[in-house]
């Protein structure tokens, strides 16, 4: 017999890896691009702090409902699938094994290797082969609202805390170059860790976060200069 080795799929971090890096990015370049757009309008230092600590506690609040609305809907439609699979296995048990049987035989199954596989399957837990191989639908990934939005709203603050800090430590004169520079790195840094705990190529996302978290603070930049003026 061969030794058993252990084996680390990433499938089952889907979830919370995805809401965190969401909402950790967001915190990250929606704190950021505020506090840099109401400094580029001229405003004093303590305005600014009071807009970057609203800013994370509203984008807090609205990562955790947004994510648990989503997620939600995402959980209702299929459980909504998985009652009415139940109630076809009730009803009709014949044809949904035909169904299996034509799902194997186009993945590239024999049609009677197929047809063994579709009844020990069914015989097993019929309702879990037709979620996994008819739906979709798999445990490891399945929705999970509460924990979507925890983990948004949690990663959001953590996000939104670094350039709220570097804002607050830095004298006026240096608080717009200061909060791109450190934001941009630690966007830089959010990527290439989620793509590495991903398993995705590293530089390629973190170029990507990069990207469109500039763009942002430039256009907030460019919209808090154009008032400030405005208002001069």
């Amino acid at each position: 017999m061969h030794p058993r080795h252990p084996e680390r799929h990433r499938s089952n971090r889907i979830g919370w890896l995805r809401a965190s890096v969401l909402g950790a990015n967001d915190g990250i370049v929606s704190t950021a691009s505020l506090i840099v757009g109401v400094a580029a309008a001229a405003a004093p230092h303590q305005s600014i702090l009071i807009a970057g600590v609203a800013g994370l506690v509203a984008g807090s609040m609205s990562m955790a409902a947004g994510e648990y609305v989503s997620v939600s809907s995402q959980s209702d439609t299929e459980e909504a699938d998985l009652a009415r699979e139940r109630i076809e296995l009730a009803e009709s048990p014949a044809s949904e094994l035909e169904e299996l049987v034509g799902i194997y035989v186009r993945r590239g199954l024999q049609p009677a290797v197929a047809r063994q596989v579709a009844e020990q399957l069914t015989a097993h837990d019929a309702l879990a082969a037709h979620a996994r191989d008819e739906l979709g639908i798999i445990a490891a990934q399945k929705a999970q609202p509460v924990q979507a939005a925890f983990a948004s709203a949690i990663s959001f603050a953590i996000g939104a805390a670094l350039p709220l800090l570097v804002a607050w430590l830095l004298p006026q004169a240096w608080l717009i170059s200061g909060t791109v520079a450190i934001s941009l790195c630690s966007l830089a840094a959010l990527g290439a860790a989620a793509a590495r705990s991903g398993g995705a190529p590293v530089v390629r996302a973190a170029l990507r976060v990069l990207f469109w978290g500039a763009l942002a603070m430039a256009l907030t930049a460019g919209v808090g200069t154009l008032f400030g003026v405005a208002v001069a």
